[in-house]
């Protein structure tokens, strides 16, 4: 369930996306302000399903969004999370394709729904804006290769050190070290592309060995050159 909340201007949120939003000029800006709206969405709420159609692209205010497809008997494989300044669903909307993936928030959220016809416009106008998001969508191809060969070639705990360490890169830590994300052991499970058993075994393995220290679902990393050395990620 969404509700309509204030809208900010764009204007304000380029340094959060700047190499996306800071090729805009200033009457682009304030042409996408124009036009979008802004909406909440609850923890656990769906923005879109993985092969709907959508009409928008959306940009992350604030909260987590989660990014994931469905596989075989409905299990779940996170393949990207969304945070402040994030743009999602900018992919189909180019592609004329259905969603790839499911987003769902993982916290309450507050997106920015921009219009398609703005993003087809600016591509067509904006030599600068065009090369960023050609290279925003490459960057996230090339993430998503190195996933599928992790996938691969990597075990499950060399898997999970790893995840453990992208998710400090990619939210930081709070004032007492606990990574600034809080997800469940099958979201982690997700994540990693295992059972949830497996992780949670594992989690007591590398607690037990001071490699992280857990709180409910919180995790601090204690020893994060250990993890890199497990799971090869430098």
């Amino acid at each position: 369930m969404k509700n309509t909340s204030s809208v900010p201007e764009c204007k304000d949120c380029m340094k959060a996306n700047k190499r996306i939003f800071s090729t805009l000029t200033e009457e682009e800006l304030d042409k996408l302000t124009y036009d979008k709206t802004c909406s909440t969405y609850k923890k656990g709420s769906t923005i879109f399903h993985e092969g709907n159609r959508i009409h928008h692209f959306y940009c992350v205010f604030s909260g987590i969004v989660k990014m994931y497809k469905t596989g075989i008997e409905g299990k779940d494989q996170i393949v990207a999370f969304a945070k402040y300044g994030d743009i999602i669903g900018y992919r189909s909307i180019l592609s004329k394709e259905p969603a790839c993936t499911t987003a769902k928030a993982i916290e309450e959220v507050v997106l920015c729904v921009l219009s398609a016809k703005n993003m087809f416009e600016f591509v067509e106008n904006n030599n600068k804006f065009s090369m960023e998001l050609m290279q925003m969508a490459c960057r996230e191809l090339g993430e998503a290769n190195q996933f599928l060969t992790d996938i691969a070639q990597k075990s499950v705990r060399e898997r999970l050190a790893e995840v453990i360490v992208k998710l400090k890169e990619i939210f930081s830590v709070d004032a007492d070290g606990f990574l600034k994300v809080s997800l469940t052991r099958e979201e982690l499970a997700n994540l990693v592309g295992t059972a949830t058993e497996s992780v949670i075994r594992l989690l007591s393995e590398f607690k037990t060995d001071k490699y992280i220290d857990l709180k409910g679902r919180k995790i601090r990393i204690l020893n994060e050159e250990q993890l890199r050395k497990i799971s090869n990620y430098y």
